[in-house]
């Protein structure tokens, strides 16, 4: 008679709104799950335990005795799969902290925004397996411990020869999300980059994603960027997947399209919840710095890599910076506002006349006024003649 494998412990290490709810749907699975997270997020599922809404209405809540929530790291000490959440800017000091715990065969699976964090997680967890991962929902907090799933998508998971690994696939499918696996998953984060420019766009105007997707005006905007992100790509030699079978670079020309025919094609691709917003937005409702670096920033930063520029996507980066400092959430940007921003022309450095060597302002030379050329003083003497004999011939 075969062993019985023994159950499947899972970590999620910064668990926020996808990490609570991947992490909900697999406990209600009945897998030992678990969350590493803020100290309010302890307080309130201990309080209200953990509720966890599909994008169809239907709930599940698992009682509070059954969450376990931890604020420290050494909590997946004894994990065989840790599910990684945090935000991208602290990937390498949790990473860091995670190779001084983690079992020498615990896989990590990165469920993060961006294109780098697996690579940052390799160079910190030595020989341990690093599972890419692309979340391709959304999903948004309501408070008291519940997480709605506000947009459909599946969960990609990169191939991996670690029997954990695939063993977490099928928990993930076990607990009822859709979840592909792929051979090699960077052109498929790079297609969700491409998507997740959108996210500033929801933060700086406030508005939900299905307003987003219906307003011609912040469809421009989004349209904008992303063109000018493909032609960052394609200067880099980066092919990004097809989203859902349709080419990524039709993406500015389908938000191009009248309202109607973008609802069509939207609605073939996706389904999106009314109250869908994205996680930057939430970042600036809560004061806390975003992504924006890893998302819009990346386009800088490989535009300025192969010798271009990516002057939108750095004013919309700059734009949500002076978002967080003000601290006072989303700036409400309606779009006019929004296009206006990010498409004004860079200020010229204002000129100063140059000085003399005596330390005196030179000043410029008046410029004169174009005349016809003169006739030479022959032709001018003999027609001064012409006219002189006509009078007294008269």
């Amino acid at each position: 008679m075969a062993a019985v494998p023994a159950p499947l412990r899972i970590g999620v290490v910064g668990a926020g709104s996808i990490g609570c709810y991947v992490g909900g749907r697999l406990l209600a699975a009945g897998a030992e799950v678990v969350l590493v997270g803020r100290p309010r997020l302890a307080e309130e599922l201990a309080r209200h335990g953990l509720t966890v809404q599909d994008f169809g209405g239907a709930a599940v809540t698992i009682e509070p005795a059954r969450v376990t929530v931890a604020t420290e790291l050494a909590a997946v000490a004894g994990c065989d799969v840790v599910l990684c959440c945090v935000k991208s800017a602290q990937t390498a000091e949790v990473a860091a902290a995670l190779a001084t715990v983690l079992r020498a065969d615990a896989v990590v699976a990165s469920l993060q925004n961006g294109v780098r964090n697996p690579e940052v997680l390799r160079a910190h967890l030595g020989a341990r397996p690093v599972v890419p991962a692309i979340v391709g929902f959304n999903v948004v907090s309501r408070g008291d411990g519940r997480f709605h799933r506000t947009t459909s998508g599946a969960l990609m998971l990169e191939a991996c020869a670690a029997p954990a690994a695939a063993r977490l696939g099928d928990a993930l499918r076990g607990a009822g999300l859709d979840v592909a696996v792929e051979a090699a998953l960077a052109p498929h984060q790079w297609t969700k980059l491409l998507i997740n420019l959108n996210n500033a766009v929801s933060a700086l105007s406030g508005a939900p994603t299905r307003a987003i997707l219906l307003s011609p005006g912040y469809r421009r905007v989004v349209a904008a960027v992303a063109r000018e992100a493909l032609d960052v790509l394609h200067a880099a030699g980066i092919r990004p997947a097809p989203m859902r079978g349709v080419p990524v670079r039709w993406m500015p020309t389908v938000l191009g399209l009248p309202t109607p025919l973008v609802r069509l094609v939207t609605r073939a691709q996706m389904k999106v919840d009314p109250e869908a917003r994205s996680s930057m937005w939430e970042d600036l409702t809560r004061r806390r710095p975003t992504e924006v670096d890893y998302l819009n920033g990346e386009i800088v930063q490989l535009a300025a890599r192969h010798g271009r520029r990516a002057p939108l996507n750095a004013r919309v980066v700059a734009l949500v910076h002076a978002a967080e400092a003000a601290a006072a959430g989303s700036p409400g940007l309606d779009a006019a506002t929004l296009w206006a921003l990010v498409t004004a022309p860079a200020s010229a450095a204002p000129t100063r006349p140059r000085r003399r060597r005596d330390g005196a302002a030179r000043r410029r030379p008046r410029r004169r006024r174009w005349r016809w050329p003169r006739r030479p003083a022959a032709i001018r003497n003999r027609a001064s003649r012409r006219r002189r004999r006509c009078r007294c011939q008269r």
